[in-house]
């Protein structure tokens, strides 16, 4: 397993359009994301251990976008050829017995991903109310163990902007690390 971060973000880019189908069977789009608060893309996978050391946390953070009126998917880009574990079956099961908050979407061809400049899982998107993206940074200040937890990065950049402030020192946020993304054959970045 390779570490990789993720490199600095584009502040103020529009979210990428994408449609994709989602584990629950229905299809979502970047359209249906845009209701005039802050939204969140994270690409996610089955098999990555430092999605697994944060799962629960992501489910908990779904369900407080949604209590506030944000919306948040998952993305899984992985190739399942050679991932299985990342296949759109397995993504139903884990989705289906973790009961996941948000919906987990599929991107088959990876194009999603690339159109992010998406590099590793997990890896965030977090984007004003105008689709603008406006926090590319990690979840919280410890991957590995929920109980180190003293700062909720992520959560508090999409509070402030709920609030409609805007985030201090962009430039200062701490990058994402996790797997990279496991690109089909012949189709690497």
């Amino acid at each position: 397993m390779a570490l990789t971060s993720t490199p600095p973000p584009e502040f103020g880019a529009p979210c990428p359009d994408f449609k994709l189908p989602a584990a629950n069977g229905r299809q979502v789009s970047n359209k249906d994301l845009l209701t005039g608060n802050p939204f969140l893309v994270m690409f996610i996978c089955n098999h990555c251990p430092y999605v697994k050391a944060i799962e629960d946390r992501l489910i908990i953070l779904g369900q407080d976008f949604a209590r506030v009126g944000m919306r948040i998917v998952g993305i899984s880009s992985n190739d399942p050829a050679n991932y299985p574990e990342d296949s759109f079956e397995n993504m139903q099961k884990r989705a289906t017995e973790k009961s996941y908050s948000f919906a987990y979407l599929f991107d088959e061809t990876q194009n999603v991903a690339r159109a992010f400049g998406a590099v590793c899982t997990p890896d965030f998107f977090l984007y004003d109310g105008d689709g603008r993206l406006a926090y590319r940074g990690r979840l919280d200040d410890s991957w590995k163990d929920p109980a180190q937890v003293t700062r909720r990065e992520l959560w508090l950049a999409a509070c402030d902007l709920l609030d409609g402030k805007a985030l201090e020192n962009p430039e200062k946020q701490i990058p994402s690390m996790g797997c990279s993304i496991k690109w089909s054959k012949g189709k690497m970045q």
